[in-house]
């Protein structure tokens, strides 16, 4: 945690970008995090049937967001197709910060050098860490705070509207983040 402390440190006077990485699936069965009915009262929440959407996104502190979303399944490949993506738009040394999901792992590691030489390096988290990832707060907010009930009733909408709700990251949706601690609660 003492080395994500640094790479804090150096991206707060902007000495280097700082991106935290994760994907998540955004299901077509709405999340219904907390409800309460009244006794005997029908509720529920519209969906349809079939995949939903899955995002790769790369997030820093400062709301800039670089995002992908596809039917397909989230791979290893995709994420370093994402990532050789993300290597061309650089404009200083830029860090990312993974999990150690395996989706991260062996290909992530085999390209990596070619990644460094354009200077984007790749540093993973703590097994077990998975707060320490801000890029989780996004996935939170999109699935409970930015999406709408009415989102979830047809598969094109909900592309959509994850795509709209993504790309408005930095501009009209904001992510409040502390800063960064190495406290742990």
């Amino acid at each position: 945690m003492a080395s994500l402390a640094r790479l804090e440190r150096l991206a707060q006077p902007g000495k280097i970008d700082l991106f935290y990485g994760d994907e998540s699936g955004v299901s077509l069965l709405p999340g219904v995090p907390y409800g309460w009915q009244f006794k005997d009262e029908a509720v529920f929440a519209p969906s349809a049937t079939g995949k939903g959407v899955n995002c790769f996104a790369l997030l820093s502190r400062d709301n800039r967001l670089f995002f992908r979303t596809t039917e397909a399944v989230m791979n290893a490949s995709l994420v370093c197709d994402y990532l050789d993506q993300f290597v061309h738009g650089l404009k200083k040394l830029t860090v990312v910060v993974l999990d150690n999901a395996p989706v991260h792992q062996k290909q992530v590691q085999e390209r990596r050098r070619a990644w460094e030489a354009k200077g984007l390096y790749v540093f993973f988290l703590p097994p077990y860490c998975p707060h320490l990832n801000v890029a989780q707060t996004l996935w939170r907010k999109l699935k409970y705070e930015w999406l709408q009930a009415g989102d979830y009733q047809e598969k094109e909408v909900l592309r959509l509207r994850v795509w709209q709700a993504l790309a408005a990251v930095g501009s009209d949706l904001k992510i409040a983040f502390k800063p960064f601690s190495q406290k742990i609660n």
